[in-house]
């Protein structure tokens, strides 16, 4: 096999073609590309060379021309184009030095191809041992504080970065970001509503990409209370997650179309719930601090329900998602949008309800004077049958919370959201924060009210209405990502 070898070295200096330049990691130098194009290297092979080991120079037109009169293809041309003279490496440099390179070639090369390193002292002062003059270490410190890399920020779901102090974006639905960085050190900060801000040092070391984790806790466990002063309600801290919405497992022969197909969604930000449904009381303040009319008192089949707005315990009803809308931009919240809903009724429970149906909801067997059987009520004398048994609206709260706080979801009155009304809109739902369909003629109401048969009672059944109109059986609740105290 030596003998083998040593022939084949003879063979190449008798024929006149160089061998391969030494030293792999170092990249093509124009020279070298022009001797292999003229010793007739196979013009595929040469390609794959240079895309392997780079170039150390940018081919001018001339340079092209003069290549392709001794032989150079357009597969070699494509491959020079392709490829960038790359960033010196802390051994290449140090090579340049302890090789014998004169220094101005070296700086000349540090200038016109950048370093993939932070020249730190301790390797500077390597340099200098081995024959760096103060020429080269300026050229590398002015060359290492040009010098950008990739950084990739891995965190929560839309969360805000900061890099010294300067906001470079949001996280995307994955958690993460990309940034370009200066070589060395770094503060990084990443915030998010409802988590706790997250501070870290970071150095860039190589043009490499640089990846940090930056996972954010909760600042509030799930179920946190706190009153919002504007409205005198309480709210509750709902935190991120993912659920099935849609049509609950087992629950089928109940669902219909526009629940289906149940489906993946994340809501990556937490957010605050009204731990009840806007009061009688809450919404008298509204009027008065904005000068909007009370809605007509509930009444059913000239059975009054509330007269005077007397009971201010119970839920506000008769209003429309206007007026819905409104309440909430005045107590510095918003409507919840449809998935928000869904994930906070169902607080961690897969099925179509969250408890037992008589212990957390007022529905239609249990809000009247005696107990009933709804869905063996002709329909045609329903709402007769209800007015005669006194059903009714209760006061908010009384039933069992839910695992996340909140009273009430389903039952007592339907409650408004913000989403527009589609009922294909499942099937092309985003499984990121979903809002809903940009544009419709009717709202969504969620929950089931003190009227409603079993039936109706679940988490993932959906009503629709139009936004201007009114009823004894159409309440709202508030929620919203920023809390105002």
């Amino acid at each position: 096999m030596r003998l083998r070898f040593l022939l084949l070295i003879v063979l190449v200096a008798v024929i006149g073609r160089p061998a391969l330049p030494q030293q792999p990691e170092k990249p093509l130098t124009k020279d070298q590309v022009m001797e292999l194009v003229k010793a007739e290297m196979d013009n595929s092979q040469l390609a794959k060379l240079v895309r392997e080991r780079g170039i150390d120079f940018e081919p001018t037109d001339d340079d092209v021309q003069a290549l392709r009169k001794a032989g150079a293809q357009d597969v070699l041309i494509a491959a020079l184009h392709a490829v960038k003279p790359q960033p010196l490496t802390r051994d290449q440099v140090l090579h340049l030095v302890a090789g014998g390179v004169p220094i101005e070639r070296a700086v000349m090369l540090v200038k016109q191809r950048g370093i993939a390193f932070l020249g730190d002292e301790e390797f500077l002062s390597t340099l200098r041992l081995a024959g760096a003059d103060d020429t080269l270490i300026a050229a590398l410190r002015e060359a290492g504080a040009a010098a950008t890399a990739p950084l990739v920020v891995e965190t929560s779901p839309n969360a805000e970065v900061f890099l010294d102090g300067e906001s470079q974006g949001h996280a995307n639905a994955q958690g993460a970001l990309a940034m370009k960085a200066k070589l060395g050190a770094h503060a990084l900060k990443v915030t998010l509503a409802g988590k706790k801000d997250f501070e870290q040092s970071v150095t860039v070391a190589s043009v490499k990409a640089t990846k940090v984790e930056l996972r954010l806790a909760d600042l509030l466990a799930a179920g946190a209370v706190r009153e919002n002063s504007t409205d005198g309600l309480k709210y509750v801290w709902i935190p991120s997650g993912t659920f099935m919405m849609g049509c609950s497992p087992g629950d089928d022969l109940k669902c219909r179309g526009d629940e289906k197909p149940s489906h993946k969604v994340t809501l990556s930000n937490g957010f605050w719930m009204g731990q009840t449904e806007v009061t009688v009381g809450a919404y008298q303040r509204f009027a008065a601090a904005t000068g909007r009319q009370m809605p007509l008192e509930p009444n059913s089949g000239g059975r009054p329900l509330n007269p005077g707005w007397r009971n201010q315990a119970l839920p506000i009803v008769n209003v429309t998602w206007e007026d819905a809308h409104a309440y909430c931009g005045w107590a510095g919240e918003r409507l919840p949008t449809e998935a928000e809903w869904e994930y906070a009724a169902r607080a961690g429970s897969t099925g179509a309800r969250y408890g037992d149906l008589d212990e957390i909801a007022w529905y239609a067997d249990n809000s009247g004077r005696q107990r009933l059987d709804s869905s063996m009520i002709n329909l045609t004398l329903y709402w007769k049958r209800l007015s005669e048994n006194g059903n009714r609206m209760h006061e908010v709260g009384q039933k069992r919370a839910n695992s996340f706080g909140l009273f009430d979801m389903l039952g007592n009155v339907w409650e408004w959201v913000n989403d527009w009304y589609d009922q294909n809109y499942y099937q092309n739902s985003p499984s990121q924060d979903p809002s809903g369909p940009a544009s419709g003629t009717e709202r969504v109401l969620r929950g089931g009210s003190w009227g409603s048969p079993p039936s109706f009672v679940r988490v993932s059944n959906r009503r629709r209405y139009n936004p201007g109109s009114r009823n004894d059986f159409y309440g709202f609740r508030c929620g919203g990502e920023v809390f105002k105290p």
